[in-house]
């Protein structure tokens, strides 16, 4: 491994203004790395010609000599979640209906990205449509995991992870409906940040219904992703919910005592788990009483079937409405996975009535959780079910022997702070004895995003799992 590509983003970004590397230098040393392994893991694709690239990072070295920087970002490779919009990059969508689809415009995050200074690379793979929490897809085929080939990388955002656990970018951005930026952070041993509903903006057909996604930022340690967070949030009058910019930054060294918090663990047994998955992450509690939390289980008594329901229902609710053109095509229906075909059709025999009763539950969920923080600042849960598994499968059928009864029913563990459009930090818990990562989410008040981050970044100076390596190296 390099010094470069070693280097936190944050560092890499002091190095460059202090002219310790050139920007063209960085460049080099980025596309040298995923030359050599993105090959073996498919985390990065689309990726532009390296000749033009070194040419941008030429001009933004011209800036700095001139005395010009875009901001903090300036001169860093970034490859952008092939979920958005990049200009003249191509966005597949991981669909084969959008092959070929190259889109003349940014998303809101990838203009802020590029307006403080990123170069724009490539893309990071992900599943079809977003759909699933296991990146693979018909067009580029499976992102792999870096501390173990043979296995998922997780999703949506996986190749997002992978990327950064393999140092082949210093930060990426990501998005999350169903733990897309918890669970591959978990996966692969990276941070990853779902925001408060509102904080960053996007570009969507569902302007005012659309609040179960967000956009977010990823990285390899906890300031790094409140850097990026920082780009990417802030109001813009094109997304009606977005919010005003506040200050996201970590105190250098944040204290944690005396916060209280409430371990959710698999809701008094409602939720199965691989064997060893909750109990590595159980052990991260003593993480939080070594700094002097108050930690304690939670009483759970929310009836957690009915929060799936409604879930299911306004996911269902969303995506027939997302993808009602392409359906309505048989051409494109015909490279449409089976469970992008199932939630669809299942959300077109929806009613108006089963909708509104949907959001009614999520009401009830979110007051629920407003109630729970009266007694904590804080609330733990494993960010994923399972370990990494077999790369080969499509999703995990069954956990502990139980079946599943849907392609996304394993990760149900994530969609309480979806649901809730609560901001979460996804932090590593450690290696079960296969060898393979586990993580947390830190979860916080509404619109806490800050103190979310402050958590995790006191949280990471105790711990050393984001220092421990994959296995490949150059």
């Amino acid at each position: 491994m390099t010094d470069i590509t070693s280097l936190s983003a944050l560092d890499l970004s002091a190095a460059i203004h202090d002219r310790n590397f050139s920007c063209r230098e960085v460049m080099a040393a980025c596309l040298d790395r995923i030359a050599a392994i993105n090959p073996k893991v498919n985390a990065i694709v689309s990726l532009r010609d390296s000749d033009a690239l070194l040419d941008e990072a030429g001009v933004a070295d011209a800036e700095l000599e001139a005395g010009r920087s875009r901001g903090w970002m300036h001169g860093l490779p970034h490859a952008v979640k092939d979920l958005s919009e990049a200009k003249g990059l191509p966005c597949v969508f991981g669909s084969p209906i959008y092959r070929d689809f190259v889109p003349d415009f940014d998303d809101i995050q990838v203009e802020r990205i590029r307006a403080a200074g990123a170069i724009i690379i490539g893309k990071t793979n992900t599943p079809e449509m977003g759909l699933g929490s296991h990146t693979y897809n018909s067009v580029f085929g499976p992102t792999r995991n870096p501390y173990d080939p043979t296995k998922s990388a997780g999703g949506s955002s996986g190749g997002a992870a992978a990327a950064l656990a393999l140092r082949l970018v210093p930060v990426a951005d990501g998005s999350d409906m169903m733990g897309s930026l918890r669970n591959p952070a978990g996966f692969n041993n990276v941070v990853g940040f779902r925001p408060s509903v509102g904080r960053v903006p996007a570009l969507g057909n569902e302007l005012f219904l659309g609040q179960l996604a967000v956009n977010g930022p990823m990285g390899r340690t906890v300031r790094d992703v409140a850097a990026l967070f920082a780009v990417q949030a802030g109001y813009d009058e094109r997304d009606p919910l977005s919010l005003p910019s506040e200050d996201f930054s970590i105190d250098p060294l944040p204290d944690l005592s005396g916060a209280r918090i409430g371990w959710l663990g698999d809701y008094k047994g409602y939720l199965p788990f691989e064997d060893g998955v909750l109990e590595l992450c159980r052990q991260s509690l003593t993480v939080f009483s070594d700094m002097g939390c108050h930690v304690e289980d939670v009483t759970q008594t929310f009836e957690m079937g009915r929060l799936w329901e409604s879930w299911r229902v306004l996911r269902q609710f969303l995506v027939a409405g997302g993808q009602k053109a392409d359906y309505a095509d048989p051409e494109k229906r015909a490279f449409m996975k089976p469970e992008m075909i199932w939630e669809i059709e299942n959300g077109q025999r929806l009613s108006a009535a089963e909708v509104h009763a949907a959001s009614g539950a999520r009401s009830d969920w979110y007051r629920y959780l407003c109630d729970l923080f009266s007694a904590y600042d804080f609330l733990i849960l494993p960010s994923a079910q399972v370990f990494p598994f077999d790369v080969t499968l499509d999703w995990p059928k069954a956990i502990s022997g139980r079946m599943m009864d849907t392609y996304h029913r394993w990760m149900e563990v994530v969609i309480g702070p979806t649901m809730a459009g609560l901001p979460v930090a996804a932090m590593p818990a450690g290696f079960g004895g296969n060898g393979l990562p586990a993580g947390i989410q830190i979860i916080g008040r509404p619109r806490a995003d800050r103190a979310v981050l402050q958590a995790a970044a006191a949280y990471e100076a105790r711990t050393a799992w984001l220092g421990r390596l994959p296995i490949f190296d150059v």
